[in-house]
């Protein structure tokens, strides 16, 4: 096996891991604060609260993450050291946030805000390195969508390995406080074991790339305001991570609340994952067919049909997982070419600017995705509240018809025209198509920025 090849294998099997970590705390902590511990209203609200400002606060923090990550040097390349770092502060601090210390009152909120920060950083740390290597093993567009790709595919096993059977699995553990807390061990083992798959077998080609001077706090700013097609890229993908966040957030409660069986869950999880799965299997076929604009817009096209279905799906299993397959293949692919839009822009970058500096431009990645949480959070938490989910230190066990057309609206409506608005930012403004990209590389080729 080539070099090529081990470095797309143990570059993609890193993130199994990483996304079962990622996936509970993303999917399971609203529920496990709402409707596991059982935290008075006020302490709730304090919490939700909390968790929207901090995610928005340490987002802003990751481009300067980003700029330490770029200038790193080290005999283990600059990647590999913040990986490893992140990996493992990150594990400690999410240990303490699914802990029950049995403090229900402020106590807890200063814990769980501490802890929670802390951890947001550290995973900041790891996540900002590890896209970030993806960009050095490959120059090629399609190497790239290959190497992605099956990276994808790895990150939505784990995901979804933990969406499915997170409901079940805390249950084998003990259930309660206790199987959640469990389940946050299993995840942490998993996230360092296939962290390694990537910090051992993955071998950089160092030489491409000619060594740049260190880059100061004055030139990340110039990299993430002067380079027009990443902050375009960068707005179309927020709109987007707010859209798809707020939909799957709500799918534990959807189950349980507007359809009624809330046991019925992991088929829809299941059939989410089977469709984003299938999706990143056939991605690098199908953009062998078509250009990346026209694939954005069949894509779009698909997740609008979905959400319709979904809208009126209510009462039907068999409709409801059909509406999320179509949903979620149409934002797999989305998902996979605003990855690819945003590695793009960094040769775009160092041909406008002089300077690859691609951590700190995949510090956008992170950022839009904790952005995201925190308006999903807000937007769950208040859903919550105003519909009566979340009434006092125990949840509903039902909601009336208001409550449940206020539901969808938060689950559906306004997520769509979220994801459509980001697909018209893209389709106005974004110009690294692949004619313009492959000039770009040529041009960085010819000015001995990148060696052959």
């Amino acid at each position: 096996m080539t070099q090529q090849k081990k470095n797309k294998y143990f570059f993609g099997l890193g993130t199994v891991g990483r996304d079962m970590f990622y996936a509970f705390e993303s999917n399971a902590m609203i529920y496990f604060l709402s409707n596991i511990l059982h935290l008075p209203l006020t302490t709730f609200a304090m919490v939700s609260l909390v968790l929207t400002i901090l995610r928005v606060f340490d987002a802003l923090n990751d481009p300067i993450t980003g700029l330490i990550i770029d200038n790193v040097r080290s005999p283990w390349g600059k990647y590999k050291p913040p990986m490893l770092v992140g990996c493992l502060l990150a594990v400690v601090f999410y240990l303490i946030m699914f802990a029950d210390f049995g403090f229900t009152d402020i106590r807890f909120v200063l814990i769980f805000s501490v802890a929670y920060i802390l951890w947001d950083i550290s995973y900041g740390i790891n996540d900002i390195a590890y896209w970030s290597m993806m960009t050095s093993l490959s120059l090629d567009q399609k190497e790239r969508e290959s190497i992605g790709a099956f990276a994808r595919i790895c990150a939505n096993i784990g995901m979804f390995i933990v969406m499915i059977g997170y409901p079940a699995f805390t249950e084998m553990l003990g259930g309660g406080e206790k199987g959640y807390f469990l389940l946050a061990v299993v995840c942490s083992v998993m996230m360092i074991l296939f962290q390694l798959f990537t910090i051992i077998g993955v071998k950089e080609n160092k030489e491409q790339f000619v060594e740049e001077e260190k880059t100061s706090i004055k030139d990340m700013f110039g990299v993430l305001f002067k380079n027009d097609q990443l902050m375009w890229v960068t707005l179309s993908m927020a709109l987007f991570t707010v859209g798809y966040i707020s939909t799957t957030s709500f799918a534990l409660y959807y189950m349980q609340y507007i359809y009624g069986d809330i046991d019925k869950y992991a088929i829809l999880a299941a059939a989410c994952g089977v469709a984003q799965l299938l999706a990143l299997i056939i991605f690098p076929y199908v953009s062998k067919l078509f250009k990346r604009k026209t694939m954005y817009g069949i894509s779009t096209a698909i997740v609008v049909i979905g959400y319709v279905l979904f809208f009126f799906a209510d009462k039907s299993l068999i409709m409801i997982a059909v509406a999320a397959v179509i949903i979620f293949i149409g934002e797999a692919f989305i998902q996979l070419l605003m990855l690819m839009f945003l590695a793009d822009t960094i040769e775009y970058g160092q041909w406008k600017l002089g300077k690859r500096n691609d951590s700190i431009t995949f510090s956008i990645q992170p950022l839009i995705n904790k952005i995201g949480g925190a308006f999903a959070t807000g937007i769950v938490s208040i859903t919550l509240m105003i519909t009566g989910i979340k009434q006092g230190d125990v949840a509903a066990t039902k909601i009336d018809d208001v409550g449940k057309l206020l539901f969808k609206n938060s689950m559906l409506i306004a997520p769509l025209i979220l994801i459509a608005i980001g697909y018209y930012i893209y389709i106005k403004k974004f110009e690294l198509d692949e004619e313009r990209y492959s000039q770009i590389v040529e041009e960085l080729k010819q000015r001995g920025d990148i060696r052959e």
